[in-house]
């Protein structure tokens, strides 16, 4: 028995010892957790993601103090914050990147980023540094780190940045002072910044930079000097640069320096400028994009000629601390406008551009994207190497072109075009087969032009061995490639049948062709591809020969606007929009509406002249998306409500209509029916006598046997 008590006490004990290591390894384990992930405790203003406290618009007014202290990221924008004082990230020694953008802060004490060793981006943007901005410079000077700095919306001058950065920060990499008050740069502003890769001086006010301003910038790749009033670039010698964004100001002039060194040189923007010339381009440069949208860019070559009258050449004279730099520049020299064998992409939209000189774009041998909408071209040639062959898009739409001239030696025309652009000129003498000619050729856009579509009768007539010359209309038959087809507005005649045979169209805009469609047939050949179809003003009613869309399985767009129908086309189903606006539409069919809704997502129906008392399909819509039901009225006793807000008594009186109407028509009828019986009776009984001796003297005559 006390054997058997010892060993029940052995036992207990052996339990109890057991439990009790349990709890310390769990006490331990509690205690590594809380640890390692405190990222996920809550807090009451920020939420804490991994090793980032993110405090965005929490209303704090100061750095909360009670936040895990080996956070790596701190983001506190859109707060109230007004300084920050010297103590405020003492706790957060191992800070990487701090966000204080769109704060109040006034006050950068001395020290505040004293701890703060790591830290690698800092953004400051939208405060008010301007305030104490040599406290502010004081304590940048702690972050031997830092590889980026946004000062950008702080109301700082060219004086205070000056300040800012007397002291460079050598490790910085990207800087950005956009939307301050800065007027000049001085060849000393960035004195320091040697690892400097990006920098951003968008939306100032710099009107003058002085030589040499980023001379010690020796690895900066990226400058945005956009939206400012510089008025010229000469002498440009930044060779180490890749892109150049001087975009939105007011140059006139851009010229590179001559020289032999290779520029780096890959995206130079100088749109939206007041450019008068084609800019000189290095020598020696890899360049891909070239934007010069929205400037006053032409060539003069021609007009030049024989007119020693004008001058040649122009010079510009800098002085800059007793130095003086003279370039000379031939304005109507257009042989040499620099190196542009690697260009890709070229926008020269929207300027004055009234010619293209002699061989301009063959120089551009890698050219895929070219933009010369919105110009004064009177001419453009194609040739065999002009544009070059690699083009894949070309914008040649709002010219004054009425003819394309086609010089080639093969039966090929821009072997790699997929998109042309020859909207809005004046086009109506071109090749008949210019398009055949483009062998992988997807998009083309005609619209707003003169144009007639070559009748199949013609083309059947053609012989392979000597194909005529024609340019009074176009073929787009067997353009294999061809899947977007634009045609608005180019007085057609009524399409020919068979106008689109052997295309796989699946976009078709023939929009604003008065009579281009007398019937379905021209369509039908496309009916297996089409998805978009635009018949808007088209003179479409429903009492020409039959409009059945029954054959077009793939449609899944279709505009009808601006036309005569009255009723909905047969035949559509599977649409996701639907355009009806502007027809004679009283009412529509119940039953097409019922098939519709099964896939329809929008539909187009104001300008209609409804009738309110035939309204009963409305209900039929209520899944179904109508944009323009607000705008959507219909008539009753010459009046006109919104759909959408019809008067009770007006549905009151069109409900009794409805299930009243066999009523009221024998109610009208009753009066006229008593009349007519009352009048026969009265007839009757006057001239009975009389009426009876007609019958008997008719018909009581002896017969022939």
């Amino acid at each position: 028995m006390p054997e058997c008590c010892a060993s029940y006490a052995y036992t207990n004990a052996d339990i109890k010892m057991e439990m009790l290591s349990i709890y310390f390894w769990l006490k331990f384990i509690v205690l590594l957790t809380c640890r390692c992930g405190s990222d996920s405790l809550p807090h009451k203003h920020c939420n804490l993601i991994e090793e980032t406290a993110v405090c965005s618009t929490s209303g704090l007014d100061t750095v909360p103090p009670d936040l895990p202290q080996h956070i790596r990221g701190l983001v506190l924008n859109r707060s109230i914050i007004k300084s920050l004082k010297s103590n405020s990230l003492l706790l957060y020694s191992d800070l990487e990147d701090l966000n204080l953008s769109e704060n109040e802060i006034e006050m950068v004490e001395m020290g505040a980023f004293h701890k703060q060793k790591r830290l690698q981006k800092l953004r400051l943007n939208d405060n008010a540094l301007h305030l104490n901005y040599q406290s502010a410079a004081n304590a940048l000077q702690d972050l031997s780190s830092l590889r980026l700095l946004d000062l950008s919306g702080n109301k700082l001058s060219e004086d205070m940045l000056m300040y800012l950065l007397q002291k460079p920060l050598p490790s910085l990499e990207t800087l950005s002072l956009s939307r301050n008050i800065i007027m000049r740069l001085e060849h000393s502003t960035f004195e320091g910044l040697s690892h400097l890769k990006e920098l951003n001086l968008e939306k100032n006010y710099i009107y003058e930079i002085e030589e040499g301003t980023f001379d010690d910038l020796k690895a900066l790749v990226q400058l945005n000097l956009a939206y400012n009033y510089i008025s010229c670039i000469v002498q440009f010698s930044l060779v180490q640069l890749k892109m150049l964004n001087i975009s939105f100001n007011i140059i006139e002039w851009f010229l590179t320096a001559e020289t032999d060194e290779r520029f780096e040189l890959e995206i130079l923007d100088l749109s939206h400028n007041k450019l008068l010339f084609f800019p000189v381009l290095p020598k020696y440069n890899r360049l891909r994009s070239l934007l010069l949208a929205d400037n006053e860019i032409s060539f003069y070559g021609r007009f030049a000629v024989n007119s020693s009258s004008q001058p040649s050449k122009v010079t510009f004279i800098q002085i800059i601390n007793n130095v003086t730099n003279i370039t000379t520049v031939d304005l109507w020299d257009e042989a040499d406008l620099g190196n542009m064998s690697s260009l890709i992409s070229l926008d020269m939209s929207h300027n004055q551009i009234r010619y293209l000189p002699e061989n301009f774009l063959s120089r551009m041998t890698s050219l895929t994207h070219l933009n010369l909408g919105q110009n004064c071209l009177e001419e453009f040639l194609i040739a065999d190497t002009e544009p070059p062959f690699t083009l894949i898009e070309l914008d040649l739409s709002q010219n004054n072109l009425s003819e394309i001239e086609v010089n080639v030696t093969t039966n090929s025309i821009l072997p790699h075009l997929s998109a042309l652009n020859f909207s809005k000129n004046m086009l109506g003498n071109i090749p008949a087969d210019i398009f055949s000619l483009m062998q992988n050729i997807t998009t083309i856009d005609l619209s707003h032009n003169n144009i007639k579509v070559c009748p199949v009768q013609m083309l059947d007539s053609w012989s392979h061995q000597s194909k005529p010359v024609i340019r009074n209309c176009v073929v787009f038959q067997n353009i294999h490639s061809l899947r977007n087809l634009y045609l608005s507005n180019c007085r057609l005649e009524p399409l020919p049948r068979g106008a689109f045979r052997g295309t796989s169209l699946t976009y078709l805009d023939l929009s604003d062709n008065h009579g281009a469609i007398a019937n379905m047939s021209p369509l039908q050949e496309i009916s297996l591809t089409l998805q978009c179809l635009s018949l808007r003003n088209t003179w479409l009613s429903n009492h020409m020969s039959k409009i059945d869309f029954s054959e077009f399985q793939q449609l899944k767009e279709l505009d009808l606007s601006k036309n005569s129908l009255i009723a909905i086309p047969n035949g559509l189903h599977k649409l996701r929009k639907l355009d009806l606006r502007t027809n004679l539409l009283v009412s529509l069919q119940q039953d097409v509406i019922q098939k519709l809704r099964q896939s329809l997502h929008h539909l187009y129906l104001s300008d209609n002249p409804y009738d309110c008392c035939l309204f009963s399909w409305w209900d039929e819509l209520s899944k179904i998306n109508v944009p323009d039901k607000d705008l959507m009225s219909c008539n009753y006793s010459t009046q006109f409500f919104s759909v959408t807000r019809l008067p009770p008594s007006v549905v009151y009186d069109c409900k009794w209509r409805g299930d009243n109407l066999v009523f009221m028509y024998l109610i009208l009828a009753l009066p006229t029916c008593l009349t007519a019986v009352v009048g026969f009776t009265v007839f009757f009984l006057t001239f009975k006598q009389h009426l009876f001796k007609i019958v008997k003297r008719k018909c009581m005559v002896s017969a022939s046997y």
